[in-house]
């Protein structure tokens, strides 16, 4: 993908990436359980809007 959708897409994994070690990191020294449960589940939902942007339709 060229463009600005590959920019987009490629800036959402950035993001879930940075969220998801962040989240692990909170959840490994013990602090503030809530936020990184957040952080992950954040994570999650960006590497699900990667993917179903990239998945062929036929």
């Amino acid at each position: 993908m060229t463009g600005p959708g590959g920019l987009v897409l490629s800036m959402l994994m950035m993001g879930g990436l940075l969220l998801g070690a962040g989240g692990v990191w909170l959840l490994v020294k013990g602090r503030d359980r809530k936020r990184a449960l957040l952080m992950l589940a954040a994570a999650l939902i960006m590497f699900g809007n990667v993917a179903v942007w990239l998945v062929p339709l036929g």
